[in-house]
């Protein structure tokens, strides 16, 4: 069934309004019942849940990393001073740790070895002793290849670090058991950061202490993952309520967290010193307290994590989720406006899918009927009856038009199209090359082949045709056997000369490679004519016939060389000018100084040979026709006529040096006149 334009959009217009009312009812009675309070309640409590166990798992880590290299030492895998297994070891931990960031051990005399995380792509190896370049800092870096870490550099710059100076060593070395410490004293570092730190004894001989850090902005980074609610997010403080940690996801050893950045730290920093200061009340830890910031409420949580005094609070605005009527009813009328605007999209892709679309591809069609491309063209179903009537039309005029282009050149009218010009009278004169070509013998293979002559001209002008087309060239006509086609207009061509010679050649090819054959089965021979020159180009007839040509003497002479092939047995001549257009683009030889019918002057006539990226250096035969030509010119008939027998048996046989050849031998008995140039008169037309 179809329906008008009208219709369909008056439907999809009452579909969207339908489909808006629907929902936002619907979500009006769904919202109604949410309770926003339990929601920030259970948000902070999976926040809290993921902070305590992601930090019990970097505290456990870490402790695991320290049990592991001190059961290497107390067992006497490795002593703490064999520098090389010793570091294999730090990196080896450091990197099945990724939450790690130090691994270090100081010595009593003051020595010092560590190896530090430098963010995801590296390591490095901190060395400090005395038997190093007076004591200064040694220090080696690593990047991370797959599967393997790499140096990188080593660098020594001063330093006055002693560990023993340190709390992580200082309060450890004359201890029994390890423990965490804060250790914000690491070497060329004054960050954030905690150390599980613990001496280590070998053979009951106190050897150093043993120390895994881990630095704040890893949490930092952690953080930076979690989204409490649209606009939320959480931070770890200390016993002082102090921010230690705030969401960065870029931060790393290098990259420290961004510290008080945001409303939102600004809140979390309130939130320690109000409810963890010294006037704290202690009740509110662990449960969702409101602060107000810049006339803006914040939902914040506190709960404890269980090590060093350490809370995550997690801070939410109020207007993230809503929590009375009041703020429902704002949702409400967001998703109305949203729903109907999601409506109205829906109705629009409807209608660019029912009636957009169909007349796009319609509009298509026709652009292909502009262009004479009209072969596939055919109706495009559609549910409007409009769309499909026009649709139809298109494809009949497509066809219409379809059984005319048979008899039109059709490149030529894409060009015309293309170009924007204008069918009526008129044309201008234009720099361009003129090819003629023609079937040698034509008049009597069509008299004894008769009819059965048409599929061999087909094939014949199907080679031609393409072959013209795949250099840019314009068909002009077809006249009996023969083919006129120009470069240079009605598309602009800078390199006709050079197009139209390898077209030339390119047809020869291709007449030859479908190997059409006459009636007495030789290969048809065609013979081509090239001219190039300033001719009048444009639509030449009467307002009722119009036919788009050139006209002029570059046309002539270029239809008289095609013609003269016929006296030198050659198959493809040009003109001087078409020599000069192309250049050293073209291989040639000169041939004669020919006055063409029609034309009382000489004109300098060539054979196209090749194009010069196809050919190597000059072939033998060409260049004795050519010393034979200039003895010839210079009346030394002998010798020209000795040099061009010598270009004919080197060539294999070749016409033209006969034809010159048998003029030189006429003249050794009958010299020329006294004023005689050269010039052969060309008797064809």
């Amino acid at each position: 069934m179809r329906v008008n334009v009208g219709i369909a959009v008056s439907l999809l217009v009452a579909f969207a309004i339908g489909v808006s009312t629907l929902v936002v009812h619907s979500l009006w009675w769904t919202t109604a019942r949410d309770n926003s309070r339990m929601l920030a309640a259970e948000i902070n409590s999976q926040i809290a849940d993921t902070v305590r166990v992601e930090v019990g798992l970097t505290l456990r880590s870490a402790e695991a990393a320290w049990a592991a290299v001190r059961t290497i030492f107390v067992q006497d895998v490795i002593k703490t001073r064999q520098a090389d297994k010793r570091e294999f070891v730090f990196l080896s931990q450091l990197q099945a740790q990724p939450n790690i960031s130090w691994i270090m051990f100081g010595w009593e005399d003051g020595d010092y070895f560590a190896a530090h995380r430098r963010g995801d792509h590296g390591l490095e190896m901190i060395e400090i002793d005395d038997a190093i370049h007076n004591r200064m800092k040694r220090s080696d870096r690593y990047i991370f290849i797959p599967g393997d870490i790499q140096f990188e550099e080593r660098m020594f710059t001063p330093t006055i670090y002693d560990p023993r100076r340190t709390r992580w060593f200082r309060d450890f070395i004359d201890g029994d058991d390890p423990d965490w410490v804060d250790s914000r004293d690491l070497p060329g570092i004054h960050k954030e950061a905690y150390a599980f730190s613990g001496p280590v004894d070998v053979n009951r001989k106190r050897q150093g202490v043993l120390a895994v850090v881990i630095e704040a902005d890893r949490l930092s980074r952690f953080l930076g993952s979690l989204r409490p609610g649209e606009f939320g997010a959480a931070f770890i403080l200390d016993a002082d309520g102090k921010v230690i940690a705030a969401p960065d996801p870029n931060a790393d050893e290098i990259t420290p967290a961004r510290m008080g950045e945001g409303a939102l730290y600004e809140v979390a920093t309130m939130a320690g010193q109000q409810l963890m200061g010294p006037a704290a009340a202690g009740p509110a830890l662990g449960s969702t307290s409101r602060i107000v910031s810049d006339d803006t409420a914040y939902a914040v949580a506190l709960t404890p994590l269980g090590f060093y005094g350490w809370r995550v609070a997690t801070v939410i605005p109020e207007a993230a989720f809503l929590s009375d009527i009041d703020h429902t009813l704002k949702r409400l009328i967001y998703l109305l406006i949203g729903v109907v605007l999601a409506a109205t999209g829906l109705a629009i892709w409807l209608v660019r899918r029912v009636v957009s679309r169909p007349l796009a591809q319609i509009v298509d069609d026709l652009n292909r009927v502009e262009r004479f491309d009209v072969e596939q063209i055919t109706p495009r179903r559609s549910k409007l009856s409009e769309l499909a009537d026009l649709s139809a039309a298109t494809a009949n005029m497509a066809s219409g038009l379809s059984a005319f282009r048979k008899y039109l050149p059709a490149d030529l009218v894409r060009m015309l199209v293309a170009e924007g010009i204008q069918t009526q009278p008129g044309g201008s004169m234009k720099q361009i090359s003129v090819l003629f070509c023609d079937v040698a013998g034509f008049t009597g293979l069509s008299e004894r082949m008769g009819t059965n002559i048409i599929p061999l001209m087909e094939a014949y002008f199907s080679a031609t045709s393409n072959a013209v087309t795949r250099h840019n060239g314009t068909i002009d006509k077809f006249i009996g056997d023969g083919l006129m086609a120009f470069w240079g207009a009605p598309r602009p061509d800078e390199f006709h000369a050079a197009n139209a010679c390898r077209a030339a050649l390119d047809l020869v090819s291709a007449v030859a490679a479908t190997g059409i054959c006459d009636d007495a089965g030789e290969p048809l021979r065609i013979r081509l004519g090239l001219n190039s020159g300033e001719a009048l180009v444009g639509n030449i007839g009467s307002e009722q016939r119009l036919n788009y040509t050139a006209m002029g003497d570059v046309v002539n002479v270029a239809s008289r060389l095609e013609g003269a092939n016929k006296a030198y047995g050659t198959t493809i001549l040009i003109g001087p000018a078409t020599r000069q257009a192309a250049g050293d683009q073209i291989v040639v030889r000169e041939l004669d100084t020919l006055a063409v019918y029609g034309r009382a002057g000489g004109l300098v006539v060539y054979e196209l040979i090749a194009m010069a990226e196809d050919a190597t250096s000059p072939p033998d035969w060409l260049l004795a026709f050519e010393e034979g030509l200039t003895r010839y010119r210079s009346r030394d008939f002998a010798m020209a006529a000795s040099l061009f027998e010598r270009a004919d048996q080197c060539r294999g046989g070749d016409p033209a040096s006969v034809v010159m050849k048998r003029r030189a031998t006429r003249y050794l008995t009958a010299p020329p006149a006294a004023d005689w140039s050269g010039v052969a008169i060309g008797e064809a037309k």
